[in-house]
């Protein structure tokens, strides 16, 4: 057999796995995204996904835990091209800038009250929780109640978390986790982060 005789062969083969798993797949509902690790690209991958829910005109939010004192890339975007979204931003920066811990968990407590109200609103189609995963290593949020009301959104509604850890709940209760992987970061090397790819 040459070699395209057996590459027909293989794609065939594929192919049938493809469509089986395809087929397998007969539930329709939101699914809850969780991106971890200690690789770059977390965030970047779930303003991806909103990207990609927007060209299908739905409805999305994001929600920023941690960041809100250096603009980003996304953030000059959707307030600029889409200003309807709802954008909202824990507002104190890195946790290891402010170091206040009692001002942090106000506005952490304040930022997940937003957070909350969008997942009980049954208009969004995809909600962003973007660095969530230190307000549970930082014990500023409560678990539980964290993990129930993702729990409890309406049923069409997708919601995308990331940050680094986050625990078993959260890991145990996601459609979906990726986990990324640090090879390398330009930073490690002496490089400033750049404007367009790391913010």
């Amino acid at each position: 057999m040459d070699k395209n005789s057996k590459h027909k062969e293989r794609m065939k083969n594929l192919k049938q796995q493809v469509d089986k798993g395809v087929a397998a797949a007969t539930e329709q509902r939101g699914v809850c995204v969780f991106l971890t690790g200690d690789g770059k690209g977390k965030s970047t991958s779930a303003f991806g996904m909103l990207m990609r829910s927007l060209g299908y005109g739905h409805k999305v939010a994001v929600v920023q835990f941690i960041k809100g004192e250096q603009l980003s890339g996304e953030e000059i975007f959707l307030k600029e091209k889409y200003p309807e979204i709802p954008f909202f931003q824990m507002g104190t920066g890195f946790t290891w800038d402010s170091q206040d811990r009692e001002a942090d968990i106000v506005a952490a407590k304040a930022t997940w009250q937003f957070a909350e109200n969008l997942l009980q609103d049954p208009e969004i189609n995809l909600l962003i929780l973007d660095e969530l995963t230190y307000m549970l290593a930082f014990d500023y949020l409560e678990e539980d109640s964290i993990i129930e009301a993702i729990q409890n959104r309406p049923m069409h509604q997708s919601v995308i978390i990331t940050g680094r850890g986050g625990g078993t709940a959260l890991r145990k209760i996601a459609d979906t986790v990726t986990e990324n992987k640090n090879i390398k970061h330009a930073y490690e090397s002496g490089i400033q982060a750049r404007k367009g790819v790391d913010f």
